[in-house]
């Protein structure tokens, strides 16, 4: 069973910074493309960060040159690098990821952490 698990939400000051983790445990072949979404109170989830095995990258418009994912496939970590951070943040972020367990790849969800930023 492969479990993704989030950590480094908070509260922070507009401007501010905060830095996310998500690390995955289990039974783990490989890692495909890995991503970040949130979904702020009453609006749909939504796609922020993805990378791919290879690194490459892709973000949603909002949070361009101010967001960077990353991560660490000896580790089984993906990091979310979310820098002058704006009340319109504020959501919860979830992990999100496609792991070979063994037969074949799936989708896998963590539970969300809480990403609060006040004006």
């Amino acid at each position: 069973q492969v479990q993704l698990v989030e950590s480094g939400g908070g509260e922070v000051q507009a401007g501010g910074s905060l830095r996310l983790s998500c690390a995955a445990s289990g039974r783990i072949f490989s890692m495909n493309t890995m991503g970040w979404y949130r979904q702020a109170p009453g609006k749909q989830r939504e796609l922020v960060a993805v990378i791919t095995s290879g690194g490459s990258t892709n973000y949603e418009d909002s949070v361009k040159g101010r967001f960077t994912i990353s991560r660490d496939n000896a580790k089984n970590t993906v990091d979310l690098q979310m820098n002058s951070l704006k009340p319109e943040d504020t959501a919860v972020y979830y992990c999100n990821g496609r792991i070979n367990s063994g037969s074949a790849f799936s989708t896998y969800w963590g539970r969300g952490t809480q990403v609060t930023v006040s004006s």
